[in-house]
């Protein structure tokens, strides 16, 4: 326990000691690249072209950030792609995170059941029996020629021609 909390409080001074490390650089580098203004002394006209340029910094500081991002998107779509590829090659796939199925417990008896006794081989058993129709019933349907009475059978008298001559439903 003891080694313990050394340890955390090693490591607290180490990140401490970092973070120091890193506020300094961080000074030191805005002190190098943003020089120090007197504006008391500058006129409206000199600020006015100080701020344009600033403007300007900004802007191409902001092109290259979006240049950079996209680089980087593109990069990272390329590295999945190129990973995908790999790993089609090798045969290992990803498994896909399976959900977990509640079963009761009568449901797994019964399936246990199922796989453990052996089922009959007999598959006739299993079958619908289907009466065989007789050929004596069935009236040889009527085969005539559909381009015979065709002006006949257009309009509204040759379809109720063709409703009174249908055999009415048993």
């Amino acid at each position: 326990m003891q080694l313990k909390s050394l340890m955390l409080a090693n490591a607290c001074k180490h990140l401490e000691k970092e973070k120091n490390e890193r506020d300094t650089e961080k000074n030191r580098l805005l002190k190098e690249s943003v020089p120090q203004f007197n504006t008391s002394s500058l006129s409206i006209q000199e600020l006015q072209n100080i701020c344009k340029q600033f403007h300007q910094k900004i802007d191409s500081v902001d092109a290259e950030r979006y240049d950079v991002e996209v680089k980087v998107s593109k990069n990272e779509k390329e590295i999945d792609g190129l990973t995908q590829k790999v790993l089609d090659l090798k045969g290992k796939f990803k498994r896909p995170t399976l959900r977990r199925v509640r079963v009761s417990a009568d449901a797994m008896l019964g399936a246990l059941a199922e796989t453990t006794l052996k089922t009959s081989l007999d598959l006739r058993s299993n079958l619908k029996s289907v009466k065989k129709e007789d050929e004596k019933e069935h009236k040889p349907v009527e085969v005539h020629d559909w381009r015979k009475n065709v002006e006949a059978m257009s309009g509204m008298e040759g379809r109720k021609k063709k409703f009174d001559t249908r055999a009415p439903p048993q």
